[in-house]
């Protein structure tokens, strides 16, 4: 039984969760955008926890999970932060602007009811 990593990357930091061979829980949070280190947070967040120095290859065969998940490009659509994109679909389908905006005011409606969509779209 190796360790075992759960990440939680954000847009200002970098959670790791994990869990030592003889089931000891361990934490750290770095700052998602430190470059100090030259390496990726959730990299840097792997060897704080395993005690390596930068720049020492991780021993895969000690780490049984790493698991990752992120809220960074959810958040960037929520908030309107994201770059001006342009979409280009073939004929059919379309309805993935429709389907896809996230606007879910009441999640379980049988009936719903969409709001007015703020921009354009060109549809060929």
């Amino acid at each position: 039984m190796g360790w075992r990593f759960w990440i939680d990357r954000g847009g200002t930091f970098v959670d790791v969760i994990a869990r030592a061979p003889d089931g000891r829980l361990r934490a750290t949070k770095l700052l998602a955008s430190d470059l100090s280190t030259g390496e990726d947070a959730v990299i840097a967040g792997i060897r704080r926890l395993l005690g390596l120095e930068a720049g020492v290859p991780l021993p895969i065969e000690r780490i049984a999970e790493v698991r990752v998940g992120t809220t960074v490009a959810t958040n960037a659509l929520l908030e309107r932060k994201g770059a001006r994109t342009l979409f280009i679909t073939n004929d059919g389908l379309e309805d993935i602007l429709l389907i896809g905006d996230q606007s879910r005011p009441d999640l379980f409606a049988l009936d719903i009811q969409r709001s007015e969509r703020k921009g354009s779209h060109l549809v060929l």
